[in-house]
């Protein structure tokens, strides 16, 4: 048996990403769903919407100021920006805008007035940007100035009036020491003494301060600020154009095919890469099958001229020829996962071809006693040949009936001992015959290779592991599960077999369902004979690769020349 084999591990992270990126590319209609749909989202948007427009006006506020040109003056004492921000989009502001714009003949309230303003502050700044946002040019323009305005006089009146009410706290402290004051004077007409007139002149000195604070107050500039930017009706609409908005479709619906094929990945069965692969089989990869067009009527693609198909098979044919496990016993087990036989049967055909071509006798049984065809498949290069005289003392029968010679051109040629169908698959699988010819792999220069029908759909290869121990599984890496990979590793294993490797091929369009049902019948024409009848005797076959292991003669091992 060969070593178990295991993929290393790899903790190279742009490559682990490379093949990660490499299997999301494995569904393009998945991420060609996802930017068709944002590509269509991207056109909706900026065709379908509706055009906006917006006008933008700038304030500048300041605060009340005696002297604006004394030195030391500033116009952003007592200025909380933020504060001003809040009450330019308050509804004080908002209902003295739609006063104004009622007269101008636009009829809105505030509340809907302030939901298409945006006022925000440039930083290190005391300047307010009035946006507004209509669905026309004037109308936005009219509406940011109308607001813009009516912050300004709500300001302005905000300041008057705190004027206003200082100068009255001064009044109202005014009138008092007036009175004192006349009462004072008439006290001092009288003969007051000094300190009647030093309290009359303390009170005049008060009522000075004050008439002087009340002077100041009405000498503010009560400016609440410039309306720097004025603003005007825009030319074109607001937001991003079409190509703007289809690129950004297109970004977003890449993004989300990444994410569909993403979750497509996580839950796939099928085998996601290569490095997989040998991980669930536990053993190498032999090669991969470049995806290439047969030749009309003919299976081999050795003997056809130079191609990549036949160069990848005489590589894997060299690969197996120098493992110890295989030049050990020349012995090798050609099976499918499961469904079709195609590929393995063509694979099985060029081996034994590529081995003739170096200098090997090679012998191809085809133990697919259910679906016989690969005599008819390999076409006119065939004649039969004689028997073995063990064969022709056993008489007529698979395996013994006959053997078929087949020319490659070019290469050599190869024995066949061509399938055929039989009323009891299992036991002539398991007969002494079966085990005379693989047992002519012993001989020097000798090689057996064994075509038995896919390891999960029937236990015809299990039957045979005992015999050929090395098994090469032929899948389609699109198709074949990691749970199928792990089952026929545990099978083959039990079975006292070894999996000398993987071939991958590129994979065939799926067959109709009606088709799937009527190719067995068709194919059985090249082993010769109608579908047979199982017999009393006969097991049914239900798919499960332990049903012939009762039938095989575990303390009998095959006989070897």
């Amino acid at each position: 048996m060969t070593p178990h084999h295991r993929a290393p591990d790899d903790q190279d992270e742009p490559a682990l990403l490379r093949d990660q990126f490499r299997q999301l590319l494995r569904y393009r209609s998945l991420l060609a769903c996802g930017v068709v749909v944002g590509l269509l989202g991207g056109g909706y948007l900026a065709l379908g919407g509706e055009d906006t427009y917006t006008a933008t006006g700038e304030v500048l506020v300041r605060s009340a100021i005696s002297d604006p040109f004394a030195a030391g003056s500033t116009a952003d004492k007592g200025i909380n920006i933020g504060s001003e921000r809040q009450t330019a989009v308050s509804d004080t502001v908002g209902t003295l805008a739609a006063g104004t714009l009622l007269k101008a003949g636009d009829d809105v309230t505030a509340r809907k007035l302030l939901t298409g303003l945006q006022v925000t502050n440039p930083p290190n700044t005391l300047t307010l940007r009035f946006s507004y946002t209509a669905a026309t040019p004037e109308q936005a323009r009219a509406r940011a100035e109308a607001l813009a305005g009516a912050y300004l006089a709500h300001r302005k009146a905000r300041t008057l009036e705190s004027i206003q009410n200082m100068s009255d706290g001064y009044r109202a402290q005014l009138g008092p020491l007036e009175e004192k004051r006349d009462l004072l004077e008439d006290q001092a007409g009288t003969g007051a003494e000094d300190d009647v007139s030093s309290a009359r002149a303390n009170i005049i000195v008060s009522i000075s301060e004050l008439s002087r604070k009340i002077s100041e107050l009405k000498a503010l500039d009560t400016t609440p600020g410039y309306l720097n930017k004025k603003p005007v009706a825009p030319t074109s609409p607001t937001g991003p154009g079409l190509p703007l908005l289809l690129g950004l479709g297109g970004v977003v619906g890449l993004a989300l095919g990444l994410l569909l094929s993403w979750v497509r990945l996580v839950f796939d069965p099928a085998v996601r890469s290569p490095r997989e692969l040998v991980r669930s089989l536990g053993a190498p990869l032999l090669g991969t099958l470049p995806r290439e067009r047969a030749a009309a009527g003919s299976l081999l693609a050795i003997g056809r001229g130079t191609s990549r198909l036949a160069e990848e098979y005489r590589a894997v044919a060299f690969r197996l020829a120098y493992d110890p496990s295989f030049a050990e016993s020349r012995r090798l087990l050609v099976t499918a996962p499961r469904g079709d036989n195609t590929a393995a049967a063509a694979a099985a055909a060029n081996l034994a071809a590529a081995f003739a071509e170096m200098g090997r006798d090679v012998l191809l049984v085809e133990a697919d006693l259910r679906t016989p065809s690969l005599a008819r498949d390999l076409g006119s290069g065939s004649h039969e040949v004689r028997p073995p005289r063990w064969a022709a003392e056993k008489g007529g029968g698979w395996p013994a009936g006959g053997r078929t010679n087949v020319d490659v051109p070019g290469s050599g040629a190869f024995a066949l001992i061509p399938g055929t169908t039989v009323d009891n698959v299992p036991r002539a699988l398991t007969s002494p015959p079966v085990g005379r010819i693989v047992a002519e792999a012993d001989r020097t220069g000798n090689v057996v290779i064994v075509l038995a029908p896919p390891v999960l759909s029937y236990a015809d290869a299990v039957a045979l592991v005992d015999r050929v121990e090395g098994v090469m599984v032929v899948c389609d890496p699109r198709e074949v599960h990691r749970s199928d990979l792990e089952r026929i590793r545990e099978i083959i294993g039990a079975s006292g077999g070894a999996v000398l490797g993987a071939l991958l091929h590129p994979g065939r369009r799926r067959l109709r369902r009606a088709e799937r049902r009527a190719k067995p019948t068709r194919r059985r024409g090249g082993g010769g004979g109608p579908a047979p009848t199982a017999g009393p005797d006969a097991p049914e076959t239900t798919g499960d690769p332990t049903e012939t292991l009762g039938l095989r003669a575990f303390t009998q091992p095959a006989a070897r020349n």
